[in-house]
């Protein structure tokens, strides 16, 4: 059946849509959610049907094809095309499979990751995957085999060195920026490190968010690998490339729910890794009050599948058990990061202890346990902090830094949010507890990481004594308005206990 374009003018941002009168859809005997065949002379794609109830929205005998439908048919306001019904994909049975607890296998896996990449999945549908991977749970097969589906389904980064390494920290912990200091600090050391990062979706700075106020961090394939020729790393955003795309999917629709699913969780670690054919990783769990993992024993469990999966995957899998009670470093937000990074590479007075402790712990773990040839692996840490407070991490990262593109070099010309206001101590004690979930909220509330200036500079950690009226943070913002929710927010959670 013929029918007129109507450009709607919207883009979904994947799923393929087509928007049919009521009457035309009646007339048809189709349904929202079915499948319509939308073509256009050599040009065919799959659409997914919605129903306008309202003529002003799409008349009779048009279709409203979203932006993404219109780019894959090369059609325009007015172009004709034909329409028919088409078979749901297979994926929905093989996910009414997993809800019903039945195992799949990995083709069936393969099969619901690809329908995922290539939009023909709704995201109400890609949920129900995510909540059958959550009630009813992933074996070890599946999970390698949706690892391995995910990885398959995108690029990967081939890069001419050995060996590749690897970090990734499970989150959960306000500021805790090691991955800008832990890189530089191998690539110094002679490692090869395409650090692929994300950005912030519920914290209030990603790595990328970070590295963005320093210098670029969107690039195609091909730029990284000509960064990592020149630099010997880079850390970039991992969105601006194809890398695991299920993953991304899949945590836009775990978000609104907090759903964490134990094998889609390791599956999309391994996923992001295995993308840029890492061969050695270190995998940072932090533990404790607000952090995403607040048991020990889920954290041996989670150390332990690793490991597992790892093996099967053919990569080398360290895994460190880490303080995640409370923030690392002082800064919470990209430029208050950014500032806390530069301090600790430029070994300046204010640089965290905390952080720089932590990135050298990570860097020599790494280090010593995979050790480039002439090193003893007893004397990592001190070689890692020798590069760190020589200057030639700070060289390796300013090598990195221009060839993303530097923007700031000088932590002095890092600017913040021009309204501010101070939280101080409402009586003496000791701080007990700083919580990563209402300091990583107060400063997303202010604007972070969308406002790169906005956040919080932490004055005090747990276990300093402060009198009444000393500043225990202070809070950026770049309008007074997220300023004034800021505050309101704080005064509900404050995130501190005092003692």
């Amino acid at each position: 059946m013929k029918f007129k374009v109507k450009d709607v003018d919207i883009t979904t941002g994947g799923t393929l849509v087509a928007i049919l009168n009521r009457h035309d859809a009646m007339m048809l005997d189709v349904h929202t959610g079915d499948r319509l065949r939308v073509s256009r002379g050599n040009h065919s794609t799959v659409a997914v049907l919605d129903i306008a109830e309202s003529k002003k929205t799409v008349k009779r005998g048009y279709v409203g094809l979203m932006e993404e439908v219109l780019k894959k048919l090369h059609a325009k306001q007015g172009s004709t095309v034909s329409i028919s019904l088409e078979e749901k994909p297979r994926s929905i049975a093989l996910i009414k499979r997993k809800l019903d607890g039945k195992k799949l296998s990995p083709e069936e896996i393969f099969t619901i990751v690809d329908d995922i990449v290539h939009n023909r999945l709704t995201s109400i549908e890609i949920t129900y995957f995510v909540s059958a991977g959550y009630l009813r749970g992933l074996d070890m097969e599946e999970t390698v085999a949706l690892t391995k589906s995910m990885i398959k389904t995108g690029d990967t980064l081939k890069i001419d060195c050995h060996p590749i390494v690897d970090k990734h920290c499970i989150g959960g912990v306000a500021g805790n920026r090691t991955t800008m200091v832990v890189v530089p600090i191998l690539v110094a050391a002679g490692y090869c490190v395409p650090k692929t990062s994300s950005r912030a979706i519920t914290s209030p700075a990603g790595t990328a968010d970070t590295m963005e106020v320093l210098c670029d961090v969107n690039f195609k394939m091909n730029d990284i690998k000509k960064i990592v020729d020149k630099a010997g790393g880079c850390m970039v955003w991992g969105g601006a490339v194809n890398l695991a795309p299920a993953d991304d999917k899949i945590i836009t629709v775990e978000h609104p729910l907090s759903i964490d699913a134990e094998g889609q969780l390791l599956a999309s670690i391994l996923a992001k890794k295995g993308s840029v054919n890492a061969t050695h990783v270190l995998i940072d769990i932090p533990i404790g009050k607000g952090a995403k993992v607040t048991r020990v024993d889920k954290a041996k469990r989670l150390k332990k599948l690793f490991l597992k999966i790892g093996k099967k995957l053919g990569m080398k899998i360290k895994v460190i058990l880490t303080d995640g009670s409370e923030p690392i470093g002082n800064g919470v937000g990209p430029a208050l990061e950014a500032r806390d990074v530069l301090w600790v590479m430029t070994n300046h007075v204010n640089a965290p202890k905390d952080l720089k402790q932590k990135s050298l712990l990570m860097a020599s773990k790494i280090m010593r346990d995979y050790p480039l040839s002439g090193w003893k692996p007893k004397h990592c840490y001190r070689h890692a902090k020798h590069l760190l407070e020589s200057g030639k991490a700070w060289e390796a990262m300013q090598r990195i830094m221009k060839a993303q593109g530097a923007k700031i070099t000088d932590w002095k010309k890092i600017s913040f949010g021009k309204h501010s206001f101070d939280h101080k101590a409402w009586k003496d004690g000791k701080i007990t507890h700083i919580d990563n979930v209402s300091i990583s909220r107060i400063a997303r509330v202010a604007g972070a990481p969308f406002d790169k200036g906005a956040g919080i500079f932490l004055h005090h950690h747990v276990g300093h004594k402060v009198k009444k009226g000393d500043t225990l943070y202070t809070v950026y913002a770049e309008n007074k308005q997220k300023l004034g929710y800021a505050k309101d927010f704080r005064k509900q959670y404050d995130g501190v206990e005092i003692r």
